[in-house]
């Protein structure tokens, strides 16, 4: 990996020549027992400290410079980029080379070896990298680093660095709302693991850690199973005082079917994904609220960046943290625009519109591109197809489908897209296709069970998930499964509640559906399907009744808590005769 210094010569030049004859030179620094001839000037244009070297801390006929500190390879990298404007970072010399250019100072050299290794992080390295930066001022790094323990934290647990974490960083850690686990089993397991690299010196401060974990969000199954058993709580009182604690408070929770609290035994960490409802009909007309929902809360939070007009059947999709909403209608007009809502900077904008108007349509993503299929253009059903790239703003036409569909859905998997049910203009479809972008071309796959407009579909876990719709007589609950390896669907238990045009996206495990038309009205409700327990359970409703609404889900945000439910915000937890001080568990 190289990186360009900003310097006012080019690779080649008449620097690069001196280098290479040492003509001219008017120095050397001495590294041990090498030698490195240089112009002064030279070194200075890339570093402040050979500046202050060279004319405030030696005499001006001094010509040999002793370094020490470093290797002689070291100090030739450093020398053969002062010249050439360029190095060359590795894995193995990567830290010592930062190390070195922080030193003196050489900030191009600094920032070439930060980008490598945050191209670098991953679980099994993400804490070594970040305690390394604390041996040099590399914020920037050094912040990267720590986000990546916090977002990948149920990877990280598992590794061999977990263990080498101090006891004050570990509780650090801990602590976060923004520690992103999915369950918090995770963190309590992580702890054992922790303890386990040295039983006598850690177990010690066990009910320190255990006072960090939020028992109260597991289970008491869980805890009979996991926690009761383990031989450091049972010998600790103030452990079992905590869990005998989380158990009353699971119990209360239950019963007032609460999700968390403000109080850490119960506060929801931030979520892994944010769902987005964007859109849609609400009463007589078309809406542009979008509400966020916080799986771990239970809540939906409305935003105050809605849309930059109200819109009904559009498609939404999110892609290198940014939120595009793509055609739809708004009573009056059928749209081709495309809007895109930047996270970072939270300002909407309108990228390059799409060759055709799509109301009714299909979107999905698929390896870095937005797809766009169907749909109604205000006079005749589509079968046309095209896909954004967001580097070039451009929108490409594909083959075209086999069937005109409009109020289909699509989804990606497998690095293959699938398009199923629909209407075309004289009766719901049953039938489904798949589009391979190797070979730009269509095929049917097997009909789904029944015939479903206004349908919902996702793919996970190697299959494709074919929820409710209407099929020409009445809005279904139904549900199926396609699986692509034997071209057959499989029945699925039902939704509890009936509904078309509605949203679905997938968010921790479980399948989510949003709002939508039940056949008398539009509603708020939402449920959602565990795929590992194969059922559905209720969620948190909406703010808002709507029907032709999209959603998306959106992650690795940065900023991910600007679209949750504050924690503070939380109720705060009071169980009458507490016999814990209920000021450690706030």
């Amino acid at each position: 990996m190289s990186h360009d210094g900003k310097f006012s010569y080019q690779s080649g030049s008449v620097y690069n020549e001196l280098h290479l004859t040492k003509g001219i030179s008017d120095a050397i620094i001495t590294v041990g027992d090498a030698e490195f001839h240089i112009h002064k000037i030279i070194l200075c244009n890339c570093s402040p400290y050979f500046g202050a070297l060279f004319l405030r801390w030696s005499t001006p006929d001094q010509r040999v410079y002793a370094i020490r500190g470093l290797t002689a390879h070291l100090m030739q990298l450093i020398v053969d980029f002062a010249y050439t404007g360029s190095v060359s970072v590795t894995e193995d010399n990567v830290k010592d080379l930062l190390i070195a250019a922080d030193e003196f100072n050489m900030i191009a050299i600094v920032q070439t070896c930060c980008t490598f290794l945050t191209e670098q992080l991953c679980p099994e390295n993400c804490i070594g990298i970040w305690q390394f930066t604390k041996n040099c001022y590399t914020p920037e790094l050094q912040l990267k680093a720590y986000q990546f323990i916090l977002y990948h934290f149920e990877d990280v647990a598992n590794s061999d660095e977990l263990r080498t974490l101090s006891m004050q960083d570990f509780c650090d850690i801990l602590d976060r709302d923004d520690l992103i686990v999915k369950k918090e089993n995770t963190v309590y397991e992580a702890i054992l693991r922790w303890v386990a690299q040295a039983p006598w010196e850690r177990g010690r401060n066990l009910a320190l850690l255990l006072a960090r974990v939020r028992l109260a969000l597991t289970s008491e199954e869980y805890i009979t199973i996991n926690v009761l058993t383990n031989h450091l709580v049972q010998n600790s009182s103030k452990c079992l005082d905590m869990v005998a604690f989380a158990g009353r408070v699971i119990r209360h929770m239950t019963t007032h079917s609460v999700s968390g609290y403000c109080n850490v035994i119960a506060r929801p960490r931030l979520p892994s994904a944010i769902l987005l409802a964007i859109g849609g009909w609400s009463g007589a007309n078309p809406t542009q609220c979008i509400e966020a929902y916080d799986v771990h809360a239970n809540c939906w939070v409305s935003l105050l960046d809605d849309m930059d007009q109200p819109r009904a059947y559009c498609g939404a999709a999110f892609l290198n943290d940014c939120v595009y909403c793509l055609g739809g209608f708004d009573g009056t007009e059928h749209y081709n625009t495309v809007s895109r809502f930047d996270l970072n900077t939270r300002a909407w904008q309108e990228v390059a519109p799409m060759h055709y108007r799509r109301c009714y349509v299909s979107v999905t993503v698929l390896n870095g591109c937005i797809y766009a299929i169907g749909g109604h253009d205000g006079r005749v059903r589509l079968k046309t197809a095209e896909y954004y790239t967001p580097e070039t703003n451009q929108w490409t036409l594909i083959s075209s489908m086999n069937e005109l569909r409009s109020d289909a859905s699509c989804t990606a998997l497998n690095d293959k897209l699938y398009i199923c049910g629909g209407f075309n203009g004289n009766e719901s479809l049953q039938t489904a296709e798949c589009y391979s972008p190797e070979t730009n071309q269509w095929i049917s796959i097997a009909h789904m069970s029944c015939r479903r407009s206004g349908i919902g579909i996702v793919g996970y876990a190697g299959h494709v998930y074919a929820v409710g719709g209407f099929d020409g007589e009445d809005r279904l609950a139904s549900t199926e499964a396609y699986d692509p390896e034997t071209d057959t669907w499989i029945s699925l238990p039902s939704m509890q509640c009936p509904r078309s045009n509605f949203g679905i996206e997938v968010v921790e495990d479980c399948l989510f559906v949003a709002g939508g038309y039940n056949g008398i009205s539009t509603t708020n409700l939402v449920e959602y399907y565990d795929l590992k327990t194969g059922t559905w359970s209720p969620a948190n409703d909406m703010g808002l009744s709507r029907s032709a609404l999209s959603c998306c889900v959106m992650s690795g945000l940065p900023n991910i808590s600007q679209y949750t439910m504050l924690r503070n915000d939380l109720p705060l937890l009071f169980l009458e005769d507490d016999s814990i001080d209920m000021e450690d568990d706030i």
